[in-house]
């Protein structure tokens, strides 16, 4: 059976506009590897509503999971939630369960629950909360759309808290091998291999160093045994390169 399948959709204007650098995704890629859920797809989206929701109908309707991240906070910008029960053509209200959560959260901390902290306690209809252990204002995940934060530090909290009850697959295996010679010199013999070994992903990477054209392959794949044999055959088709 294959594994199931992801894409990241990361909103905010800071992200498109290069003054913040998304390090969510990065992270994200790495967890859902290591469980066996194959990431196939990473979308950026501005903070406009029909953006949000056009994006995140397209994916729910590809994937077997959808992550966001962004746009779950207090202020006017944040309207990832908005977007998220607009896609579902569902309702967005305070929930008592997290607006409880939060209230003692600011309580313990000495702060006001104003207005704007209670927004984060809006939640679709139908959806169930994620933890958040660091700043108290849940994600949440409504069918197979799991909404979580931004800030990096929260968003792993997250992911923590929400993987867990995610079936995975597989955990994807990869080695890789450093070639000295320019992709022109290895295309063919690399696509030959790779059209043979068709159940492994073969990825290409080039660099120049010192001067010299080189590339790292990477064989990537669910089956150890299988990337090994194909390592040891690509090894031999270019017996002066080293891993």
């Amino acid at each position: 059976m294959p594994n199931p399948t992801a894409a990241i959709l990361i909103i905010g204007d800071e992200i498109l506009s290069g003054r913040t650098r998304d390090a969510n995704m990065h992270y994200l890629a790495g967890e859902l590897t290591r469980i066996g859920i194959d990431l196939k797809e990473v979308r950026v989206v501005a903070d406009e509503m029909d953006a949000i929701a056009a994006a995140v109908n397209a994916l729910r309707a590809g994937y077997t999971h959808v992550f966001t991240s962004g746009g779950i906070g207090p202020t006017h910008d944040d309207i990832t939630a908005d977007a998220v029960a607009r896609a579902f053509a569902t309702a967005l209200r305070i929930r008592d369960d997290a607006r409880a959560i939060l209230a003692a959260h600011y309580d313990r901390s000495g702060l006001e629950f104003n207005a704007a902290r209670q927004r984060m306690a809006r939640i679709p209809e139908g959806a169930i909360l994620i933890e958040n252990p660091i700043s108290a204002a849940p994600g949440f995940s409504l069918e197979n759309v799991h909404v979580m934060a931004g800030v990096p530090d929260i968003f792993k909290a997250m992911v923590a808290s929400l993987l867990p009850r995610l079936t995975g697959g597989k955990p994807i295996l990869s080695q890789t091998l450093r070639i000295d010679r320019g992709e022109g010199v290895i295309a063919e013999p690399l696509g030959a291999l790779a059209a043979e070994f068709a159940d492994l992903s073969f990825g290409s990477y080039p660099f120049i160093q010192n001067g010299v054209y080189g590339a790292n392959i990477v064989v990537r794949g669910t089956d150890p045994a299988r990337i090994d044999a194909a390592i040891g055959r690509l090894a031999a088709l270019f017996p002066d390169e080293g891993a």
